[in-house]
């Protein structure tokens, strides 16, 4: 086929062509038309294709982690129910409401018979928690160190477990020598609630009751 300059191809005399140049212009729609379904169809399908797979990947995951905790789940349950029995034996061993007020008289008592002088000892009112009660004691007590030490032993000895706690405690020197020490501040200790005492306990701590 001789050479053709584009400039003379006149598509009103199509059917005249040469038959090598109906052809090529056959072959370049197609192409044309092949390349439009790509962009239009195919492109489109194939990207919803790949964000399909990651899903499938993403849910296949989630699964296969949903699966792994339902099969530890039984386990889980009992270790909570024996983490439960545990707790409430511990606070079981803690002093019953009617044991409290005999319990501050032998914290009381006990540094006193430490050698500790008790300038202050205030019991406040109780402020009940989940399970448990706590029992805020403001206190002065002047002593050596050695008779501290001697009373937080003789605490420890008390018959019931007595759990103590210090806040915004002070300790400075006191005497003509500096032979003496003052402790100052709150003190807490605890008992546990008992069943009765505990659902009113619950609605008071969610209620934000102080």
């Amino acid at each position: 086929m001789k050479n053709i300059d584009i400039r003379d191809i006149n598509f009103k005399t199509s059917g005249t062509w040469p038959t090598q140049l109906k052809y090529a212009v056959c072959i370049f729609l197609i192409f044309i038309i092949l390349l439009a379904s790509w962009f239009l169809l195919v492109k489109d399908k194939r990207d919803e294709m790949l964000r399909l797979e990651g899903d499938e990947v993403a849910l296949r995951s989630e699964f296969e982690g949903k699966q792994a905790r339902a099969a530890n789940l039984e386990p889980l349950k009992q270790q909570l129910a024996q983490m439960e029995i545990i707790l409430q034996q511990m606070l079981r061993q803690l002093p019953s409401k009617n044991e409290m007020p005999d319990l501050i008289v032998d914290v009381s008592q006990q540094a006193l018979a430490s050698g500790i002088t008790n300038e202050l000892f205030q019991p406040g009112a109780e402020e009940p928690k989940e399970f448990y009660a706590e029992k805020p004691i403001a206190i002065r007590m002047v002593g050596t160190y050695h008779q501290f030490g001697a009373f937080m032993s003789g605490v420890a000895s008390l018959p019931r477990v007595v759990i103590m706690t210090m806040h915004d405690i002070s300790l400075r020197p006191r005497g003509v020598n500096n032979e003496l020490l003052e402790m100052a501040g709150t003190i807490k200790t605890y008992r546990y609630l008992e069943t009765d005492e505990q659902s009113g306990a619950t609605e008071t701590v969610e209620g934000g009751a102080p």
